[in-house]
């Protein structure tokens, strides 16, 4: 297996994403991508030499200041100015795996060669990518307009020896790292720093990161919510592929199909039944989980679009002889999708919150809180109450971000798509589900020990004996915040396969 991805003009699929960064494979540009680099570097070069005419943001200022003209011998200094200024970021650190995702999709993007950098710039991303120096980045600052520019800015810095970096858990000064390896600072050129700053990488880095997580996190609703099913002593008949097939949403299908697999062999779904029907929590898993499945191939094919896009601008195109100023970092496709992955995910977490109610709510045999001798002891009953809040917060974050707007840079930036706002929440709401899902395998598991001595299915059997190496049986109360930090540990240190995530 390869320990290394090669950059090129072939398709970046997002399943490609996850492999490079769960194992941690290094990043080199391809043959016809240092081709495609150098051939625009040295046409924009060529260009400047014999026109005198203004080019935005090449030979310009930059937004409102787009009619001023510098001259040739500024053009260095203008394109530091660009980054040094721009470099506005405030609030808490974007985490290092978004950061690294930002270097690799800034380096996919500049290289199809219609950005117009140095061929050393984007070596020079690829040297702090594989050797784990991030930039620090903030969260706020974007508008998601004329692309992510703050957070570029940033993530620009120490090109050119300015700004902070992470390297081995330790924050050092640009320069500092540049020196620690014998790095000199890069001498941006014409349209470099406009190349570096404009584009969509830190809504897209967020989207890649949340969609890789999301998908895992639907497969997860899928089984602990079968296992709840399970222990709820719920109907299967529900999940019968006849139903399914005379309202053929795709994603209500195929959960469907995963619930009744996880759940083949099971001795409690196959006993019988005292009760008709099941809770809308229990029965409808395949419309409202697929629901979400449905959102997320949308949202994957708008990120992976992006993904292998030229986002910045002015626009270079060699073959044709131009160069063309529009608008290809305006976030609102991404704005629009990571409003909608908010408001998917959020319905994960809506949905499971109410198994857990009915799990605790000494029903179907079940003791009230899954705890002998409730009263002495409260068992259960918090750590729904902790899963509602999320829910209730995630209400919040899943307001529509994208709906917004703020006129900027004395009105030539008169519409801006918030999607940089729509991505940190998401992350927040994202990591919330995580938290929901885990409160509802904690109640899973224990509300199943009262069911022996039936068994569930060989598939949860085992996937139950594993998590309760991490956390057992709950006899009287403990102390439940250890027991919820560990599930979700749990949860998210536990592999998929591709095939599995994306089939």
């Amino acid at each position: 297996m390869s320990t290394t991805h090669i950059i090129s003009s072939e398709i970046l699929e997002l399943s490609t994403v996850g492999d490079i960064l769960f194992q941690n494979k290094k990043i080199e540009l391809s043959e016809g991508s240092i081709e495609k680099i150098k051939a625009c570097r040295e046409y924009l070069d060529e260009k400047i030499k014999k026109e005198n005419e203004p080019i935005y943001g090449i030979n310009t200022g930059f937004g409102s200041l787009c009619d001023v003209k510098i001259s040739n011998d500024k053009l260095t200094k203008l394109q530091e100015n660009l980054v040094m200024s721009h470099a506005c970021g405030v609030g808490e650190r974007v985490p290092n795996k978004v950061v690294k995702l930002m270097l690799l999709l800034k380096v996919q993007s500049l290289s199809y060669g219609h950005s117009g950098v140095q061929l050393q710039t984007v070596q020079r991303l690829i040297d702090f990518y594989n050797n784990d120096i991030f930039p620090i980045v903030y969260t706020q600052g974007s508008l998601g307009a004329s692309g992510d520019l703050a957070p570029l800015a940033h993530l620009a810095l120490p090109l050119i020896a300015e700004g902070e970096v992470i390297y081995k858990d330790e924050v050092y000064e640009s320069h500092e790292i540049l020196s620690k390896f014998n790095w000199k600072s890069i001498e941006l050129q014409s349209k470099e720093g406009l190349a570096l700053l404009n584009g969509t990488q830190f809504m897209s880095a967020y989207g890649i990161h949340l969609l890789l997580k999301s998908y895992k996190l639907s497969y997860f609703a899928d089984l602990i919510g079968s296992i709840s099913l399970d222990a709820f002593d719920g109907r299967i008949e529900p999940f019968n592929e006849l139903v399914h097939l005379v309202r053929p949403h795709n994603g209500q299908l195929k959960t469907a199909k995963r619930i009744r697999e996880f759940l083949e062999g099971s001795e409690l779904i196959t006993q019988e039944k005292a009760h008709v029907q099941d809770p809308y929590s229990f029965r409808c898993m395949p419309q409202v989980h697929g629901a979400t499945k449905d959102t997320l191939d949308f949202v994957h094919k708008t990120f992976k679009t992006e993904i292998n896009a030229v986002t910045d601008n002015p626009n270079i195109f060699v073959g044709e002889d131009e160069i063309i100023s529009g608008g290809n970092f305006h976030g609102q496709p991404l704005a629009l999708a990571l409003d909608y992955l908010k408001i998917a995910v959020a319905e994960l977490g809506s949905i499971s919150e109410r198994r857990t109610y009915q799990l605790i709510s000494g029903l179907r045999g079940l003791p009230a809180f899954l705890v002998d001798n409730p009263g002495l002891n409260s068992g259960f009953m918090i750590p729904q109450y902790t899963a509602a809040s999320i829910v209730s917060a995630n209400k919040q974050l899943a307001t529509s971000a994208s709906v917004d707007s703020i006129v900027s840079s004395n009105g030539q930036e008169d519409h801006v798509s918030m999607g940089a706002n729509a991505a940190t929440q998401c992350y927040s709401l994202v990591n919330n589900v995580e938290r929901i899902l885990a409160i509802e395998l904690l109640n899973a598991s224990q509300a199943l020990y009262f069911r022996k001595p039936l068994k569930s299915s060989a598939l949860i059997n085992s996937f139950l004996k594993s998590y309760r190496s991490e956390v057992q049986f709950v006899a009287e109360d403990k102390v439940f915040y250890k027991l919820m930090m560990k599930t979700q540990f749990f949860i998210d240190d536990f592999y998929i396969e591709n095939d599995l995530l994306f089939d």
